[in-house]
């Protein structure tokens, strides 16, 4: 069984910061991207940040200069620090892994819980 655990999100003035982290548990063999998505209310969910294993990273255009994904391999773990937050970042945020959990299964993409951000004065 594998598990994704976010931590981190709650409420910050605008031009704060935060920093959310996601740790993997369970059988797990590797795990290949991690990433962050967000869904604000009323919209769609929304690619935030993908990482590779080796450390390439992806941007969604209104994130960039402002949030950084990373990730640590030993512990399983992805990060995003975030700074100079506005309240259009308020938003549900979801992290995700794709793990192999032995050498004859495929890769799946698992999901954390969410959790939830929210910039307000």
């Amino acid at each position: 069984q594998v598990q994704l655990v976010e931590s981190g999100g709650g409420l910050v003035q605008p031009g704060g910061s935060l920093r959310l982290s996601c740790a993997a548990s369970g059988s797990i063999l590797r795990i290949n991207d991690m990433g962050w998505y967000r869904r604000a209310p009323g919209k769609q969910r929304e690619l935030v940040a993908t990482i590779t294993r080796g450390g390439s990273t992806n941007y969604v255009d209104s994130v960039k200069g402002r949030f950084t994904i990373s990730r640590d391999n030993a512990k399983n773990t992805v990060y995003l620090q975030m700074i100079s937050l506005t309240p259009e970042d308020t938003a549900v945020y979801y992290c995700n892994a794709d793990i192999s959990v032995s050498a004859w299964s495929r890769t799946t993409r698992y999901w954390g819980q969410g959790t939830q951000v929210t910039v307000s004065s």
